[in-house]
């Protein structure tokens, strides 16, 4: 959401109040005559014969996200726009009380922390108990029923902003997605964003706000909607933003291509109780900065023409009267934008009684269980990353009894919930944990996160000297990184790197770790000393960040998270422009992400030692050869593509590869599998590899062996025509496990070329 809209949220409360939100009133007063109370109609009728009983004016009023409802029929107001990216969070729709119940809600790391897990189970139950937490809170009068989450954009570039708010920079990778049916109400409504091709906040004087993001048909398929595909047509989500950006020209709020063509037709977002709705002052922007349009009265018809159902902002309130009596759009397409959302109501059961609803029945006492804290500090372990470990560094030893914690953020907070957080019951800061775990901990900050002082390296020298061992935790925030604040350069801000220096040369033999927070920087110079012991990446881990980040020092616990991004060298970024949206090596464009980039990385995609070792094996007797006829024949073609009987395409199975992972270590430790495919097929260029599946194997025993089944469909093997056109290719093949090829199985596709799916024309 822009910070703008942020501002008018906090001066509207601060005007109107905070007051409990109220649920419909279906048993006595006006409301109770209308259909929509009747529970034997299915969500449309049910939405209609309401929105049937709106007048005109009400209409355009409740078109915006701080809906007044109409009191005259008994709907209540209603605010649409709640969050809760890691954890129910601040906005303008959720409201937590100063203390005592609903003053707080479990706070889960980022999702670039959660990403680095590759723990598909972990995520749900993430997901199971935020949506928990956010009923209780919903049912107490807190905040509504639909969230504006998750944020699926891969991390296309290290430079944006938002980063840490998605869980990679692999389309593979999902986000935290919506449930697959009713049965019969839904439990909240997640909203996937920013469709489509969104990831650039404020980049040398890009704004959001006007870019024009020019995609290729081929990146467009494989890359930019691939994670949307995911989320709408297969976790079912209930509900899309669309982004700022324009995408070939057209705000992607405008775009009857991208929201009707492709989302509703394409994507199978047709169901109507499944609604679009713009980020803050999107639609504003269609006119303001994009000049879409030839008035704000046709920009505001052209977006809600286009399949938009909701304004974040008062743009529509404002103009779409105007537009009307221009007969710019018609009453069919209003009521429309309205019965979709309504209807979206009715899944969800706020017009129905509460006692025939068990989702209702969730209270104060479902937030912030022991379980959800054990969950959270789980969460924040699993995404832990260890780039590097010279020898016997880490795990610490058992003779270290003094631990210095030095660096900008040895003592955050908040910082490491990252943005759209929510107020934690309790945070645990890496110094605090080793206070807990029993060493005696000295503290000093010895520089800020940016600037140049060295006032306080004296001290952070003193406080390294008379420990045992060093914990230098530093790297980047939100003052550093966040929405609407993109990066110029991707290096160790402020005084950190000279800090950590001079804390090098004065050290001794005594280990010396280093802690980065923040999501990527580059860490050559880190690399290259060999006096920095240990490195390890924790991202944004959230309100057990310190306790996680300690336990893997100490050896409580055993690293085992990959990278979910390339760590780039600082010159990347005067190789590629941010706005080029060119995945592929190019003039003037290095590649994009593991699958292009074409120099050498800092760390690789992937990236994630031990405290073990392992052997990974595959086994010998997989097939070698398969042909496209066979790999589709259970699917039907027609006319207008492919379509396949209670499945799609690329859902259909390739097959099920069985890993075998032993530890030949002393450390019990989890395993991230990873399962990348390589080989020349399809239009060249060709990438380097492609993640097409992984798992993580948990608490393999020394001496024991892990094991773990590798589904690949037909999608993740399939590429792009230069059209966009989904295809499987013949040609020779090579599955490789881990980023060192661990094991390899080569195998070929015979036969003709399949298209599984069809990007639709541009009329």
């Amino acid at each position: 959401m822009a910070s703008k809209v942020a501002v008018s949220a906090i001066a509207l409360l601060a005007v109107k109040g905070v007051f409990a939100r109220d649920f419909p009133n279906c048993q006595s007063g006006p409301l109770a005559s209308n259909q929509v109370c009747n529970t034997t109609l299915d969500p449309w009728a049910r939405a209609t014969a309401l929105v049937a009983a709106f007048n005109h004016n009400e209409k355009i009023s409740n078109s915006w996200d701080n809906s007044p409802g109409v009191s005259r029929l008994g709907v209540p107001q209603y605010e649409w726009w709640n969050e809760a990216l890691h954890g129910v969070a601040r906005s303008r729709g959720v409201q937590f009380a100063n203390s005592g119940n609903f003053s707080y809600a479990t706070s889960f790391p980022q999702p670039i922390t959660m990403g680095a897990a590759f723990d598909m189970p972990l995520i749900r139950s993430v997901a199971e108990t935020t949506s928990t937490e956010a009923r209780a809170f919903s049912n107490a009068g807190r905040c509504g029923l639909n969230f504006w989450t998750p944020n699926i954009n891969p991390f296309r570039d290290p430079r944006w902003g938002r980063g840490q708010e998605v869980p990679s920079e692999d389309p593979l990778i999902p986000g935290l997605q919506g449930g697959l049916k009713a049965d019969p109400y839904y439990k909240l409504a997640a909203t996937c964003k920013h469709y489509a091709g969104y990831d650039m906040e404020n980049w040398k004087g890009n704004r959001r706000y006007a870019f024009d993001a020019k995609i290729s048909s081929q990146d467009l398929q494989d890359y930019y909607l691939s994670p949307f595909r995911a989320c709408i047509r297969d976790a079912n989500a209930q509900s899309a933003m669309c982004s700022y950006n324009a995408v070939n020209g057209v705000p992607t709020c405008a775009d009857p291509w991208l929201l009707q063509d492709v989302l509703r037709g394409l994507y199978g977002f047709s169901s109507e109780d499944r609604w679009v709705t713009a980020d803050c002052d999107a639609l504003q922007n269609v006119w303001t900065d994009h000049r879409y349009g030839s008035s704000a009265a046709g920009a505001a018809a052209a977006s809600l023409n286009a399949g938009t159902d909701l304004d974040c902002g008062q743009f529509w309130p404002q103009n779409l009267p105007s537009a009307y009596n221009s007969r710019l759009f018609n009453d069919t397409v209003l009521d429309r934008s309205l019965v979709r959302r309504y209807a979206s109501m009715v899944r969800l059961g706020w017009f129905d009684p509460p006692a025939q609803q068990p989702y209702r029945q969730i209270a104060w006492d479902s937030v912030a269980k022991p379980e959800a804290k054990a969950l959270a500090l789980r969460a924040a372990q699993e995404g832990l990353v260890l780039l590097k470990n010279n020898g016997t560094a880490l795990p610490l030893a058992k003779t270290i009894k003094k631990v210095a914690v030095v660096g900008p953020l040895g003592t955050a907070t908040t910082q490491m919930q990252g943005n759209y957080y929510g107020t934690a019951q309790s945070i645990s800061t890496v110094v605090n944990a080793f206070k807990t775990a029993g060493y005696d901990v000295s503290n000093a900050q010895g520089c800020a996160i940016t600037g140049t002082s060295t006032s306080g390296f004296s001290a952070a020298l003193n406080a390294a000297n008379a420990a045992d061992a060093i914990v230098f935790v530093g790297g980047i925030d939100t003052s550093v990184e966040a929405e609407d604040r993109d990066r110029e350069q991707i290096t160790w801000p402020g005084a950190q790197i000279p800090l950590i220096k001079q804390i090098v040369a004065a050290k001794g033999a005594k280990p010396f770790i280093v802690v980065q927070m923040g999501t990527m920087v580059d860490s050559s110079e880190l690399v290259a000393e060999k006096n920095v012991d240990a490195l390890l990446w924790a991202g944004y881990p959230g309100q057990d960040g310190g306790a996680a980040v300690v336990s893997i020092l100490t050896g409580e616990k055993a690293p085992a998270g990959r990278l979910p991004v390339t760590q780039y060298p600082a010159g990347y970024v005067d190789q590629v422009q941010m706005t080029d949206m060119n995945l592929q090596s190019g003039s003037g464009n290095p590649g994009r992400t593991y699958k292009w980039y074409t120099k050498q990385p800092v760390f690789p995609f992937g990236h994630g030692l031990h405290y073990t070792t392992f052997d990974v094996s595959l086994p010998a007797d997989l097939p070698t050869t398969f042909s496209t006829a066979a790999l589709t024949a259970n699917i039907s073609f027609t006319n207008t593509g492919p379509v396949a009987s209670g499945n799609y395409p690329d859902l259909a199975p390739f097959i099920s590869v069985p890993v075998s992972i032993g530890n030949t270590g002393s450390i019990t430790s989890d395993y991230v599998a990873l399962a990348f495919l390589k080989g020349e097929y399809g239009p060249t260029p060709y990438p380097l590899k492609s993640l097409v599946a992984f798992a993580r194997i948990h608490d393999v025993k020394p001496g024991e062996i892990g094991r773990a089944t590798l589904d690949i469909k037909l999608g993740a093997i399939a590429r792009s025509d230069k059209d966009g056109a989904l295809t499987l290719w013949p040609g020779k093949y090579k599955l490789v496990l881990d980023i060192d090829d661990r094991a390899v199985w080569d195998f070929e596709i015979t036969g003709d070329q399949v298209v599984l799916e069809k990007l639709p024309p541009k009329k």
